[in-house]
């Protein structure tokens, strides 16, 4: 997989096939608890250590959404869409496997197609694979964004 260059890069220059692994970031027990605060989320896979133990996944998971959320930050660190991306369209998302406290993820994106939309946008299709620290897929999707096209030169 070729490398995308960062820093806001235009339709024309997002190439099918191109991509990138983004930098990682460690979930920690503070992010479930401010997760949990800001969405009222606490089911007691996410808060109750006893409750999580003798569930199917031996330990506090983290919220899934808790997880795309770092995932979409991971790929916006990186600037590839800085200053040209228009609108985020949607995704669909698969999750995989759970994320536990301690876990370390990055984000593999994928340019798997394009459709230019006007002279000024385009639409991007993204595969977009949330990898843990044994590089297993946790979760997997298409995301979907409207990317500014190159202006041109007169």
């Amino acid at each position: 997989m070729a490398d995308i260059a960062t820093r806001g890069r235009y339709f024309e220059e997002l190439g099918v096939g191109a991509g990138l692994v983004t930098p990682a970031r460690t979930i920690t027990e503070t992010d479930l608890v401010m997760f949990s605060g800001l969405t009222s989320d606490y089911n007691q896979l996410h808060t109750d250590v006893e409750f999580a133990a003798a569930a199917p996944f031996g330990a506090r998971i983290a919220h899934g959404l808790l997880v795309l959320s770092y995932a979409m930050g991971l790929l916006a660190r990186t600037g590839v869409f800085e200053g040209t991306a228009i609108a985020f369209m949607g995704l669909e998302c698969k999750f995989k496997k759970p994320v536990y406290i301690g876990d370390t993820i990055r984000l593999r994106v994928g340019i798997t197609r394009k459709r230019p939309l006007s002279q000024e946008a385009g639409m991007v299709f993204v595969q977009a694979d949330v990898l843990n620290q044994k590089d297993e897929v946790t979760q997997t999707g298409e995301w979907r964004a409207i990317v500014a096209r190159k202006p041109q030169e007169e």
